[in-house]
């Protein structure tokens, strides 16, 4: 699930927004996925008019993090509020190889 991008803006109240992005696969250090997150969202302002956006970011703690992490430029932050893009950070427990 890394980074879930859905459309909401002609939905109802409880049903599900259409998908229009998907990003980092398999990836799930939040830095690296900010970083997509933010390529994308320059990628796509142009096509996206304003509405009702969720953009639900899955992420694990990095194994052996001391602080630190990623940033949400302003640039990126603008650029979610002017097409009404909401931010979810979906926390999941590290993953153990099998």
């Amino acid at each position: 699930m890394p980074i879930n991008i859905k459309d909401y803006t002609d939905t109802k109240e409880g049903e599900k927004g259409t998908a229009i992005g998907y990003l980092c696969d398999d990836t799930w250090e939040m830095p690296e996925q900010i970083a997509a997150l933010e390529n994308w969202l320059k990628q796509n302002k142009e096509k996206l008019k304003k509405g009702s956006y969720a953009a639900d970011l899955g992420f694990s703690p990095r194994e052996g993090a001391l602080g630190g992490g990623a940033v949400l430029s302003i640039e990126a932050m603008q650029i979610m509020v002017s097409i009404g893009m909401e931010l979810y950070l979906s926390e999941y427990p590290p993953f153990e190889d099998e």
